[in-house]
């Protein structure tokens, strides 16, 4: 199977989050990209791209590669196309756009689901099909794009249980009812194996990702050449980056980066290719 969908961001959307995450407003930056403020509205407007110099030199003054950017600003850098899983299934969750991913194991005929946001219908509907019975609700973070099909999903399947960290846990309120209480590196057993939670605040607080046989689900920590923003009240820009670099720039290189917008990367291409590194 493969996910062809365009990126999430493009250089205006890492412009703008690097800015904010830098508390720098459009005049700091032109001044110190030396970029003329009629030339920075209209590159972060998307009404023009950028050249390779103005590219470099506005990563320069944010703390950003400037030769990654340079390459999704001006080349249109994507992550290569990917065979995935057989495990893995996918579908973009409506109303509000997300990357809502099934995990199906033949053998036990058993099912997660990662980031269910909008409608369960068809998630109810696949499950039926393959005559799986859902176990695990996984949640990477409490924002409504991922979460609001629980409700529905534990009608359809009242012993799934859903995991979340704590910290969103006390912000979802009765979506994260009976919640399996897992600490950051703890597992639960899935499968023939196990997924395992990696605590990675910065996009919220209680962000998680979840690692099950070489692929990473992210939700909106880390997209493909790009982050998420920050919604954490006690987490930062720091924080974020921090969480990416330490503990998910530490798995194999080959670790295929499942996120909760745009298309699938791997580890591998992330450290090579996302600009925020």
């Amino acid at each position: 199977m493969r996910i062809d969908i365009a990126r999430e961001d493009n250089f205006a959307d890492i412009v703008r989050k690097a800015s904010t995450g830098r508390k720098m407003s459009p005049a700091r930056l032109s001044a110190e990209a030396s970029v003329a403020p009629e030339r920075l509205a209209t590159l972060l407007a998307e009404r023009a791209n950028p050249t390779d110099e103005e590219a470099r030199s506005i990563a320069h003054a944010l703390h950003l590669d400037p030769t990654k950017l340079a390459d999704i600003g001006c080349r249109d850098w994507s992550p290569a196309p990917m065979e995935l899983d057989g495990e893995l299934g996918h579908q973009i969750n409506a109303p509000f756009p997300s990357n809502g991913y099934f995990l199906i194991s033949n053998d036990s005929k058993t099912a997660a689901f990662v980031d269910p946001g909008g409608d369960a219908e068809n998630i109810v509907r696949v499950l039926d099909r393959a005559n799986a019975r859902l176990e695990y609700i996984l949640l990477t973070h409490k924002h409504h794009d991922h979460v609001d099909a629980v409700p529905e999903l534990r009608d359809a399947f009242p012993e799934a249980r859903v995991v979340v960290s704590r910290v969103d846990a006390a912000e979802i309120g009765d979506k994260a009812r009976g919640a399996l209480d897992i600490a950051d590196g703890g597992t639960i057993p899935f499968g023939k194996g196990e997924i395992r939670v990696i605590y990675t605040p910065g996009h919220t607080d209680g962000g998680v990702c979840f690692f099950y046989r070489g692929m990473l689900f992210t939700g909106d920590t880390l997209f493909a050449g790009s982050v998420g923003k920050l919604f954490g009240p006690h987490v930062g820009y720091e924080d974020l980056l921090n969480s990416v670099s330490t503990r998910i720039f530490t798995l194999p290189a080959a670790t295929v980066v499942l996120p909760g917008h745009g298309p699938p990367s791997t580890v591998e291409q992330e450290r090579n290719h996302n600009p925020f590194f």
